[in-house]
């Protein structure tokens, strides 16, 4: 058990010290908030709009950065012999792919966080024809990430601390505080009838099903790095995506009215449009609780079925 946190935890570090993730983190997140600052003139659609767009960001960026994580964690140790001298230890490769598996997770949970409090902050931002935009609530934002960058660098002057990593972590907590402060900045009514447009606490449940799926996303992309490169695997994980999102047009249908084949490649291909829950935020109503568990419930399953294939992918890979 030491060995797999050991493993596991510098996984994460290293992971979270690639450039490409913190220029990942801060560029989502930023872009998910300065779409709540763009007049939409949509007819009072305004906060449906931000809400799905921002959500889609989350999940883009949630994509490449579980490929990209993958690869750098997997097949860049292959490649470099790091993946040899480790598993010339006492150490299984199930443990090694498994401890690899966990760090990559928490790094992508490290993301959702970042991006799920953006996404929070954006629908409180969020303003329709008869209002204006929140440039004071993007000041403070814009301000935290700034405040992030400089602690990242300020600890790498004189402590000489990776520069990345710290601001990384940086990112997360003041992205944080600038959360805190505008929750308790009041705005202003901002339509003609008087109703408050404010945090829809609902998002917070919807990244939760868009952190399952790159939970899911990251078990491919680790199965395709055993034996894949950056851009295959970031090809072959675009292409399960994309087959994904269409397969209840394809083969959910199908598959109700008894056709075997349809059925295998609905149980095979991951079913995106659970994780999906867009259509929920128009309304009033919470996302049930019960919705989560069984998507949890899939996401365990799907998860142990890919890490599985990536063991057994694993297990006859030459390391030398």
């Amino acid at each position: 058990m030491r060995q797999f946190i050991a493993i596991a935890a510098n996984a994460f570090m290293e992971l979270i010290r690639q450039p490409i993730f913190l220029l990942l983190m801060t560029a989502s997140a930023l872009f998910e908030v300065g779409l709540s600052c763009v007049s939409y003139f949509g007819f009072g659609d305004e906060p449906k709009m931000v809400k799905v767009s921002v959500l889609a960001v989350m999940l883009v960026a949630g994509l490449f950065s579980a490929v990209m994580s993958a690869s750098a964690s997997v097949a860049r140790e292959i490649h470099s012999g790091t993946a040899l001298a480790v598993l010339a230890k006492p150490v299984s490769r199930a443990q090694f792919l498994l401890a690899k598996y966990a760090g990559l997770a928490l790094s992508l949970v490290v993301l959702t966080y970042v991006n799920c409090v953006a996404a929070l902050l954006a629908t409180r931002m969020t303003f329709d024809a008869y209002g204006d935009a929140d440039l004071p609530g993007l000041a403070v934002f814009c301000g935290a990430l700034a405040a992030a960058y400089a602690m990242g660098g300020l600890t790498n002057y004189f402590m000489r601390r990776p520069f990345v990593s710290d601001a990384v972590l940086a990112v997360a907590l003041m992205v944080t505080v600038a959360f805190v402060v505008l929750h308790f900045i009041p705005r202003a009514a901002q339509r003609a009838e008087n109703e408050f447009i404010g945090l829809d606490w609902r998002v917070a449940p919807a990244s939760a099903l868009v952190l399952m799926a790159l939970l899911i996303l990251a078990a491919l992309a680790l199965a395709c790095s055993t034996r894949l490169e950056v851009i295959p695997t970031l090809i072959v994980c675009s292409a399960l995506f994309l087959l994904g999102m269409v397969s209840d047009y394809f083969w959910g249908t199908r598959a109700v009215h008894g056709n075997l084949w349809a059925n295998v490649l609905y149980t095979v291909t991951p079913n995106w449009q659970l994780f999906w829950v867009s259509d929920l935020l128009e309304g009033k109503g919470p996302i049930p609780a019960s919705y989560l568990g069984k998507a949890l419930g899939y996401t365990a399953g799907y998860v142990g079925a890919v890490l599985a294939l990536a063991l057994a992918l694993f297990e006859d890979r030459e390391l030398s």
